[in-house]
């Protein structure tokens, strides 16, 4: 078991998306209350009651919450502000608008980051208070899908969590001194929801991103396990002082981090950055 997380408050949005599940499971296994909020009343109470299942003595509770409002985000932020957040994990995600931007329908567009970025926002701004009273806490950030390079026909999803990343690494700095942790995390490709939307769309997600992904999901168990870890690892112990970075649950050695605790906070690594020219091929003075 990892130290840190027994009786810790664990707030899942996107519980029921297969990587919400995968990181509810983590948390009931790691012994963590975990408050499960999503769009589906039935959904809700069916994964409750699987995990109850199989961790007969873990802590579950639910609340709907529609994300893809202000009204609905007011609405969450209302019914958890007295429940104590320790870990907040903000899995919810939509896929938004595929296709060319200029082609896109820009009502979508923008309603995609209402989900995707604003809603994020809106329950760290929503639990920081608590967590600095508290001296201590964990958000983590589910990002990937383009906030490391271009991603043509996903610019609305990609957008939004470039901006995760960033507002992250900023929160980061404004709350490390109240013993805060804020990471991202990139989770990878499973088969879930959001990747059928992919498949579903073929043509106006381009034949790159749909042979990627049908390559990429299949190895979901094994990438929603460790997507899942590396959330339980953050929110733990080992992961204290970890903080303001993007880190890939598939192919960074995130199990390893804390020994190079100190050296991290000195470095750029895992983080948004600017590549200056230096001795990246571009020499200025020929």
């Amino acid at each position: 078991m990892l130290k840190g997380i027994e009786g810790r408050r664990v707030l899942i949005t996107g519980a029921t998306g297969a990587f919400g599940s995968a990181v509810a499971r983590k948390f009931c296994r790691e012994g963590g209350d975990v408050l499960l909020t999503g769009r589906s009343r039935i959904a809700l109470e069916q994964l409750a009651h699987d995990l109850k299942g199989e961790f007969p003595a873990a802590t579950t509770s639910c609340l709907t919450a529609d994300l893809s409002s202000e009204s609905g985000q007011s609405n969450l932020i209302d019914a958890m502000k007295d429940w104590g957040t320790d870990v907040l994990i903000n899995a919810a995600a939509v896929q938004g608008p595929i296709g060319r931007s200029w082609e896109n329908d820009w009502a979508l567009w923008k309603q995609a980051f209402e989900i995707n970025l604003y809603a994020t926002i809106a329950l760290c701004r929503a639990v920081v208070p608590g967590m600095a009273a508290k001296g201590r806490g964990k958000i983590i950030n589910f990002s990937g899908g383009g906030a490391t390079a271009p991603r043509a026909n996903f610019s609305s999803y990609a957008c939004a969590k470039t901006a995760i990343v960033r507002y992250s690494e900023c929160l980061a700095v404004e709350t490390q001194i109240s013993g805060i942790d804020v990471n991202c995390v990139a989770p990878g490709a499973a088969r879930t929801r959001m990747t059928q939307a992919i498949l579903d769309a073929a043509g106006a997600a381009g034949e790159a991103e749909v042979t990627s992904v049908e390559r990429a999901t299949e190895g979901s168990p094994r990438i929603l396990e460790r997507a899942a870890g590396l959330c339980a690892y953050l929110a733990s112990k080992s992961g204290d002082g970890i903080t303001g970075r993007l880190i890939s649950a598939v192919w960074d050695p995130w199990d390893r981090l804390h020994e190079k605790r100190e050296e991290l906070r000195t470095t750029d690594v895992y983080t948004l950055r600017r590549i200056v020219p230096n001795d990246r091929g571009l020499n200025w003075d020929s």
